[in-house]
């Protein structure tokens, strides 16, 4: 009777093994693909999601969903799932932005140009028009520099900004505090003009008194 139960063990086992392989396939592809999306030179958004430029929007979301899915934090024990989760909603974020977009087309076009340049090409050249993957690396190694080249004068731009803005700051500070000292001394003034008046007129009767005193003296030695 108990004959028949071994093959249902068996059979157990056996999908207890292939759950616990596609498991570790499975955790096995998170893992690489965090890796990829932590190495990928992180400026360059399309390298982040693995994706070509010129594709349409609708396919940046669908890779960015597929992606985040895998790589999500609750769902694999990688302790860097989060940075590489963050960096690829970023990648995504600056894709579906037009104006990042197009800053970083631009970018990878101005790349082709100057590599076309270095080596004599034009948009006709076999090379160009059907680029092999020495060509495309090449390309890749230019918009890296290309891009590097850009975030420098953008962070330039921004601590000069900083400054300018700063020198604004303070001249606008400096002129608060000049009115600031101002109204002090028009309320100290305004406080003080009952004592001024005062004195003023304390003076004046006491130039009054000493008038008086010098006539009575001239009359007093006329009579003498």
């Amino acid at each position: 009777m108990t004959a028949p139960e071994q093959p249902v063990k068996e059979e157990f086992d056996e999908l207890d093994a292939l759950d616990a392989l596609e498991k570790e396939a499975s955790e096995f592809n998170k893992d690489a693909e965090i890796d990829r999306i932590l190495k990928a030179f992180k400026l360059d958004a399309y390298a982040v999601l693995n994706l070509q430029p010129g594709i349409p929007d609708t396919q940046i979301k669908l890779q960015y969903r597929k992606l985040s899915l895998l790589i999500h934090p609750d769902k694999t024990s990688n302790p860097l799932a989060p940075s590489a989760f963050d960096r690829l909603k970023k990648a995504a974020t600056e894709l579906q932005d037009a104006k990042q977009r197009a800053h970083l087309d631009e970018c990878i076009a101005d790349a082709r140009m100057l590599l076309m340049r270095e080596r004599k090409l034009t948009v006709d050249s076999p090379e160009v028009k059907d680029p092999d993957a020495a060509f495309l690396a090449a390309w890749r190694t230019k918009t890296v520099e290309v891009l590097v080249d850009a975030e420098a004068r953008r962070r330039k731009q921004a601590r000069a900004q900083l400054q300018e803005e700063g020198r604004e700051q303070r001249k606008v500070d400096e002129e608060t505090e000049q009115r600031k000292r101002r109204r002090e001394h028009e309320v100290k003034w305004e406080e003080s003009r009952d004592s001024r008046i005062g004195s003023w007129r304390d003076f004046q009767k006491g130039g009054e008194r000493g008038e008086g005193k010098q006539q009575k003296k001239k009359k007093m030695k006329v009579l003498g």
